[in-house]
């Protein structure tokens, strides 16, 4: 076929860029380095378990209008999975160990059992603070923004609902710090604050977009909000992306590994792939990261390799993968964070660990009487440890430590439960999800400037992913990649899609209310 545009690599940034384009009716082809489409988002399976090799947090995705850019790519595309709702999860903290929800009600009744009514009070008058900026924050949906001067007109469609939190916009492109700094002294309330940012970007909170946080406050702490998890594991959503993709007539390509982006007169018109054979598009894509980017392309100026190569990158992960004998475990939470030492710092190497039993909720991603397990450590695993290690298996034992102590907080006899272990790394992230160097993605501080959106010197080049939109998960790649595709769309198809995707400019009028 004759293609119109080539995205490289099919993650989530990708598969929403690819998927939004196809919708508008443009000749897609997304080449996969890998056998498996998701990137950092794919499911695997082994011995009869299915795990998650990245994301296991969701909201925002079982509604529709919802800010969450993802659900806004799958209403685009008339796609959707099944999703299992759940509001506990437990936390195993310094101060205690206990189960709280998404809401803003019933954490007042932990911050009162632990810090008392002072701790109440400043919790109350943050949501106050943040009522307007949440608002704000998803006054303009991302399906409405493109990189060019057609931005005038879907930008403007949501003009009122911008105009009506100007002032609230003026405090959302800086660090989230100073707006917390304002109520809140509660040490506990701080931490978790910081531990929130942490999750949201791989920062802490002096270091976060003030919009991240207000987006989050926007979904997690609204009425009567739930939790979401994609039936089938993460790579139920990867495969709505690609039923998208393929019905309005795109392709996938696995086992295609991009070597270089072609580029004539200072234009991208293709690909090569490792195995020499090239391919010529009107657009490139990358979905791959910016120092990942870099290496496909020749041409780039000088001045702007050497700005896009210095770009700080979050640290990597450590994955403990598990099956287990589930007897007796049906009243767990499905979802813990466990902190160990405040003092030390929220991006302390392994002082965060996340635990994931997606199993409880979805009963088909193990074999009956058993449970998936997926705990990690999330952006903080140093890569320069395992570049210089000489024994790679007992590193992965001694590092591998920390989660399993996690663990048995939560499952005291774990190791006794463990059918099945695997441990992944730094160096797994960097060789089978190509993430240079393991990362989870850039790590720009909101105090330093913008992230650099998806337009390049070559023209005709684009980029999409983590690299490009802030923050480190679905809802920001998802938002990387529709942007990327409107960008390319002509300005009429821009329009007529955002007409169509279910009541995206009522949810937008509301925020004005």
């Amino acid at each position: 076929m004759m293609i119109d545009v080539i995205v490289i690599g099919s993650g989530i940034g990708g598969l929403s860029c690819a998927a939004i384009l196809a919708r508008y009716g443009f000749k897609v082809l997304v080449c996969e380095s890998h056998a498996i489409a998701g990137g950092a988002a794919q499911s695997f399976e082994r011995k009869g378990f299915k795990f998650d090799s990245g994301p296991s947090l969701y909201s925002g995705m079982s509604y529709s209008p919802s800010p969450n850019p993802l659900r806004q790519v799958l209403d685009a595309i008339g796609e959707d999975v099944e999703w299992l709702n759940y509001e506990t999860w437990g936390c195993c903290l310094p101060e205690g160990t206990f189960d709280t929800q998404v809401g803003a009600s019933q954490f007042c009744e932990v911050l009162q059992r632990l810090r008392g009514e002072s701790a109440v009070a400043e919790w109350r008058r943050l949501q106050e603070i943040m009522a307007p900026l949440s608002k704000a924050a998803i006054a303009l949906p991302p399906a409405a923004v493109r990189y060019d001067l057609g931005a005038v007109l879907s930008v403007g469609q949501f003009l009122p609902a911008v105009l009506q939190h100007a002032i609230g916009f003026s405090k959302l492109t800086g660090a989230f710090a100073p707006v917390m700094d304002q109520v809140i002294t509660d040490p506990l309330i701080r931490n978790w604050l910081d531990l929130l940012c942490f999750l949201l970007s791989g920062l802490p909170a002096a270091s976060t977009n003030a919009a991240e946080v207000a987006f989050m406050f926007a979904d997690w702490y609204r009425p009567d909000v739930k939790l979401d998890y994609p039936k089938g594991g993460s790579g139920a959503i990867v495969d709505a992306l690609v039923r998208g993709l393929e019905k309005q007539g795109g392709q996938l390509r696995l086992n295609a590994h991009v070597e270089k982006v072609l580029v004539e007169n200072q234009k991208a018109i293709g690909v090569r792939l490792r195995n020499g054979e090239e391919l010529r598009s009107r657009y490139v894509v990358s979905n791959a990261s910016i120092w990942d980017t870099l290496k496909l392309v020749d041409n780039f100026p000088k001045r702007f390799q050497a700005e896009r190569q210095a770009t700080p990158t979050c640290e990597s992960f450590m994955h403990l993968h598990l099956g287990i004998d589930a007897q007796g475990l049906d009243a767990l939470a499905c979802h813990h964070i466990v902190v160990n030492d405040w003092n030390l710092g929220i991006t302390a190497p392994q002082n965060v660990v996340l635990i994931s039993i997606p199993s409880l909720l979805d009963p088909s991603l193990a074999p009956p009487g058993k449970h998936a397990i997926h705990v990690y450590t999330p952006g903080n695993e140093p890569y320069a440890i395992w570049q210089q290690c000489d024994d790679y298996e007992q590193l992965k034992q001694q590092r591998s430590v920390v989660m399993w102590n996690a663990l048995e907080r939560v499952i005291p006899d774990i190791r006794s439960r463990t059918e099945l272990t695997l441990i992944g790394t730094p160096l797994t992230h960097e060789r089978y999800l190509r993430r240079h160097r393991g990362t989870y993605g850039a790590a720009i501080r909101a105090t330093d400037g913008l992230f650099p959106g998806a337009m390049t010197p070559i023209s005709r080049l684009l980029c999409c992913g983590d690299s490009t939109f802030p923050g480190i998960g679905l809802p920001a790649v998802a938002a990387s990649g529709m942007i990327a595709a409107n960008t390319i769309a002509p300005l009429g198809k821009h329009l007529e899609l955002l007409k169509q995707i279910r009541g995206i400019r009522h949810y937008s009028e509301q925020t004005a209310e």
